[in-house]
């Protein structure tokens, strides 16, 4: 029967490639509709219009990063991640609580657009930060613990 620790380290594995192929996925489907996506960005009215095509091909291409490091536990990768769920988060809960009737420019152009889409990408957000922090909780025991995390890491000790 596999220990608690096993289960852990396969469970850590599991979510922190869930989470690399989410941002992964994410910032290439914005980046293969670059305009649509600032289109999605404007109607927040939170950026101005001349960081507008900055914010939505900066935006994908840090999001892609960040998931390719977590995938390869480069360091900064998942506070990264953490930094942009948070924003997020906050740009969310602006459209929520301003009724804004839009498409949450999560994963595509084409996703549901109004109040409902809004809420329920809140929601996944914070899920998300939920593993983050699991993420962080196991790296921070595994530390205390004196442990390689996986061969990820020890991919990045030899190049």
């Amino acid at each position: 029967m596999p220990s608690l620790h096993t289960i852990n380290r396969w469970t850590y594995r599991l979510l922190r490639l869930c989470m690399a192929g989410v941002f992964m996925y994410s910032g290439v489907i914005k980046l293969l509709d670059v305009k649509g996506f600032a289109n999605m960005v404007s109607q927040y009215g939170l950026v101005p219009d001349p960081l507008l095509a900055s914010v939505a091909i900066g935006l994908p291409v840090i999001e892609l990063l960040a998931g390719v490091g977590l995938l390869f536990e480069i360091p900064g990768a998942l506070t990264a991640i953490s930094g942009m769920l948070m924003m997020f988060i906050f740009v969310l809960w602006y459209g929520v609580l301003k009724n804004l009737d839009i498409d949450c420019g999560c994963f595509s152009t084409e996703e549901l657009k109004g109040q409902d889409s809004l809420r329920k990408a809140l929601y996944r957000d914070f899920v998300m930060v939920a593993v983050c922090c699991y993420l962080y909780l196991f790296r921070f025991f595994q530390h205390r613990r004196g442990q390689r995390l996986d061969a990820g890491s020890m991919f990045i000790k030899i190049v």
